[in-house]
């Protein structure tokens, strides 16, 4: 009895050192992603945004501008290269190549219609996609490909 005894409080011993140790190992911050693109296109940009996408100022001044998605919660910001006040890291400006945001929309159809209306260039016609993708491109004045995009889950055969 004495050996089962100092068995299961070994165990729970081990339990506790082991739950601590990968707990501890993992950290669990609270995150928000503002992806960002260096770019001398600030008034181009922002126009695009703003009266294609609705997008909203969340901050602007002369050499960064920050928007919002329509209601809020993603943001994306926008800044001059080779500003004095940025770090070397920040300075170089994107070459428009090799970089695409995906937007999620409720109604990809209804999107498709009016920006088809407004004369906005659709790069890549709207579609079904196998993997449940309904969606199109558009591409911002930086070249940056945009996929407008409603989420379903794949049809069954």
């Amino acid at each position: 009895m004495k050996r089962l005894i100092v068995l299961l409080a070994l165990l729970c011993i081990a339990t506790n050192v082991f739950s601590q140790t990968s707990s501890s190992t993992q950290t669990h911050h609270k995150m928000k992603l503002n992806a960002g693109i260096i770019t001398s296109k600030l008034a181009e940009t922002k126009a695009f945004y703003t009266g294609t996408l609705g997008f909203g100022v969340t901050f602007e001044n002369e050499f960064y501008l920050l928007l919002h998605v329509p209601g809020g919660g993603s943001e994306i910001s926008f800044l001059l290269p080779d500003h004095p006040s940025q770090q070397p890291l920040f300075q170089k400006a994107f070459q428009g190549q090799g970089t695409y945001l995906t937007i999620e929309v409720e109604d990809v159809d209804e999107l498709y219609k009016e920006l088809k209306n407004k004369g906005v260039e659709i790069k890549i016609d709207i579609r079904d996609e196998p993997w449940g993708d309904r969606h199109f491109a558009i591409q911002d004045p930086n070249g940056v490909g945009i996929d407008l995009l409603k989420y379903s889950p794949p049809q069954k055969q």
